[in-house]
């Protein structure tokens, strides 16, 4: 019991350095130039502190209870040595784990035109099928970089027939819908198949199941948008908080509590239950680890309930805000460097990023450190993050930036080491998490709002560069490791030979 309770201050230790940042910049700008209500800015407050607690709760329970989980399925279904059950079973977990997300629920709501039912189950079976896709993938033995230049160039030629208005949320959603529920499960899921190879491609292998599932929901609303052609897609404004007193301020977070644990529960339950329900089938898991998976589960929910409580009311309002209080200044270009220095810092706060740098690092025995991994992200989405202030400012349309992002990203993965590929493309999903629908996102709404732009195809694609820049940042860090390497392994290694003295200069003693 001591131990996890030093694990839990570890944990805590770790999420208040990450969180602290990027409350220091907002209330920074709130005590200087964009000054926010008075109980926005203290629901901030109380947000970052329900922050701090929840992601450390959260990736305490990701250690303990979700990747053992997935790590057993995954070495389960493989070792069966029956395709048709790999393929039932990834195909079911998919659907399962995606429809009960709760940033699908969100989705959802910003897609007026299409039925709400219609398009879950879409995305659902869009993030099964494609997981189906990478479970085969590791198991045969293909190369991602091959899939992933198919799949994003039948991305690209569906997204000439989608209506202008609905592109933006087509993209968002592989961002979105890779949350952190489903990442942890998912990429522990790897680890458990590719654990069954003995080749020395197995580990490299064991990434990219959350890069090719993020494929899947853009390819599902594509489609919907060329089935339904909706002229436009709504969104769900941003409310204002408004509390008389300190007592009303806390009642806002006391009365969303009870809704974020009945959507953790919807999520946590269906792969809860199958763990069990698989267990009585494979067994092989001593109860000794079921107990400590039981209670890991328990961290996990207590976590998600305390972080998506913390940031949808506290962050989002605040991100709303700053957003629209900096559009509409005098220097309206200044959204673009606070904005890249709240991403920069933002990312780190995002509870599945824990989780891949931690699997990096166990997988890759610190080949790739888990402190040079998180910088790399956190420059690339400072990058994402500067160009859609640039698209809030100027209106340029997200192809224009989409297209010859990917294009990059495909080609670098020709030049790269296979294990950067595919944690860099895993690494896009990962970072477009929650902190970025609850926080970023409102940033841009708010500022666009206030400059007078179309909310729907300027705010809007802002996840879908979150989602974009780590491809390219982790693949240049891929690509220095490999002409490091190159380079270390043709220098000419140096042997001390012995000295050889001529016999007539020996002195005889």
């Amino acid at each position: 019991m001591s131990f996890t309770r030093t694990i839990l201050k570890d944990k805590i230790r770790e999420s208040l350095t990450s969180v602290l940042p990027v409350t220091g910049i907002v209330l920074l700008l709130c005590f200087s130039i964009a000054p926010i209500p008075n109980d926005t800015m203290l629901a901030f407050l109380i947000g970052a502190v329900m922050l701090i607690f929840g992601m450390g709760l959260f990736t305490l329970g990701a250690d303990t209870a979700m990747t053992p989980i997935g790590e057993y399925v995954g070495a389960g279904i493989t070792r069966s040595k029956r395709v048709w059950f790999v393929v039932g079973v990834a195909l079911f977990v998919g659907v399962m784990i995606t429809v009960s997300e709760p940033d699908l629920q969100v989705l959802a709501e910003q897609v007026a035109t299409v039925p709400g039912l219609v398009l879950i189950l879409a995305v659902g079976v869009g993030v099964g099928l494609f997981l189906v896709i990478a479970m085969l993938r590791i198991l045969f033995r293909v190369r991602l970089s091959h899939l992933l230049l198919g799949f994003y160039l039948v991305i690209f030629v569906l997204a000439a027939f989608v209506p202008e208005d609905f592109l933006a949320v087509s993209f968002d959603a592989g961002g979105v819908t890779t949350g952190p529920m489903t990442v942890p499960f998912i990429m522990a899921l790897g680890v458990g198949v590719a654990g069954i190879r003995s080749d020395k491609n197995s580990e490299d292998d064991s990434f990219g199941l959350v890069s090719l599932c993020s494929v899947g929901p853009i390819l599902a609303v594509l489609i919907l948008g060329m089935v339904y052609r909706p002229t436009e897609s709504a969104y769900s404004a941003v409310d204002a908080i408004e509390a008389a007193d300190s007592r009303a301020l806390i009642r806002l977070f006391v009365e969303a509590i009870p809704h974020y644990m009945w959507e953790v529960f919807l999520s946590l339950a269906p792969i809860f239950v199958f763990f069990l329900v698989f267990r009585l089938f494979v067994g092989h898991l001593p109860r000794k680890q079921l107990t400590k998976i039981c209670i890991g589960v328990g961290y996990t929910y207590i976590g998600l309930v305390l972080f998506l409580t913390g940031v949808n009311v506290g962050f989002m309002p605040a991100g709303y805000f700053l957003g629209e209080l900096l559009g509409s200044m005098q220097w309206r270009w200044i959204i673009i460097p606070i904005g890249m220095i709240i991403g920069y810092f933002i990312v780190k706060a995002e509870p599945a990023v824990h989780v891949l740098t931690e699997q990096v690092d166990h997988i890759t025995s610190g080949t790739v450190p888990p402190k040079l991994l998180m910088q790399t992200l956190s420059i690339g989405v400072a990058i994402s993050v500067g160009l859609a202030m640039t698209r809030v400012l100027t209106g340029i349309p997200i192809l224009w930036l989409l297209i010859p992002g990917y294009f990059i990203a495909l080609v670098l993965t020709f030049f790269v080491p296979p294990i950067f590929c595919a944690i860099a493309f895993d690494s896009g999903g990962v970072a477009s998490g929650p902190m970025t629908a609850t926080f970023l996102l409102p940033f841009a709404m708010g500022a666009c709002g206030a400059l007078g732009g179309n909310i729907i195809t300027d705010a809007f694609g802002i996840v879908a560069m979150v989602a974009m820049t780590p491809l390219i940042a982790i693949q240049v860090l891929g690509l220095i490791y490999r002409i490091k390497t190159a380079h270390k392994a043709a220098e000419p290694e140096i042997v001390e030979q012995p000295i050889e003295m001529p016999e007539d200069d020996l002195i005889d003693l």
